[in-house]
């Protein structure tokens, strides 16, 4: 039998709820403070002139702001010749909750995918994920700032602004920063059980299973499994996260 909490009365238990939700609206504080320090960062300006892949063939990078001021681009990587259930588990978790950037807009902010893959490879990834919103190949770029990243891999948020026709990098966030657009595991967070793996600090007997498995299922990026068609795939052994 899997363990549980405590069982006390409700006093009891609103009197430690009323506990915890102070260190919450602290953190919700800090969190607000630190990004009122990001907005105050200086920018870099990129190659505006950088040209990527799309499905009508090459796109300027100054057309995917699509008549906005701002951008915020995830920086996708891409497991050549690896096919649909092959690639990666965390860039799906990345992005999968974003299917609609209609409140991004309002404020003036589009949002894209860049990816390391060829447009020949992402095209049918791209149908069979269901995926909505702009996706592009970035191969052949050389400025990091535009292309695969100045942090790491990709893997990434990247935020840029347009000033006329120059472009700037304003921000980037990689590993955990990327959390911000996963709202399913924000969502667990908030259980009893959390994300159910090994690197959490849960009670003894907590379900726990290894590390970032809440993301990937029989070798498939979770989601998959709600498309039609998924079958059972041989998982990679090399890591790609």
């Amino acid at each position: 039998m899997t363990a549980s909490p405590e069982i006390v009365d409700r006093e009891t238990w609103s009197r430690e709820r009323q506990a915890l939700l102070v260190r919450e609206k602290a953190h919700t504080r800090e969190g607000d403070a630190i990004a009122a320090a990001r907005r105050r960062l200086p920018m870099t300006e990129v190659d505006a002139t950088a040209t990527l892949v799309g499905p009508n063939g090459p796109v300027p990078f100054l057309d995917v702001f699509d008549g906005r001021d701002q951008l915020i681009v995830y920086k996708h990587m891409w497991h050549l010749g690896a096919g649909i259930e092959g690639q990666c588990e965390g860039c799906t978790a990345s992005i999968f909750d974003v299917h609609d950037a209609s409140y991004l807009n309002h404020r003036g902010v589009s949002f894209a995918i860049f990816c390391e893959g060829p447009w020949e490879e992402i095209a049918p990834y791209r149908e069979f994920m269901g995926y909505t919103l702009p996706w592009y190949s970035m191969i052949g770029i050389e400025d990091r700032g535009v292309g695969a990243g100045l942090l790491d891999d990709p893997g990434y948020l990247a935020c840029y602004l347009r000033v006329g026709d120059r472009v700037f990098l304003t921000n980037e966030t990689i590993g955990r920063g990327t959390e911000i657009a996963m709202l399913q595991a924000q969502l667990l967070d908030l259980t009893v059980y959390g994300r159910q793996e090994e690197w959490e600090d849960s009670p003894s007997g907590w379900p726990q299973h290894r590390s970032h498995t809440w993301w990937a299922k029989d070798g498939r990026p979770v989601p998959q499994w709600t498309r039609p068609g998924a079958t059972p795939a041989v998982r990679r052994t090399e890591v790609c996260c």
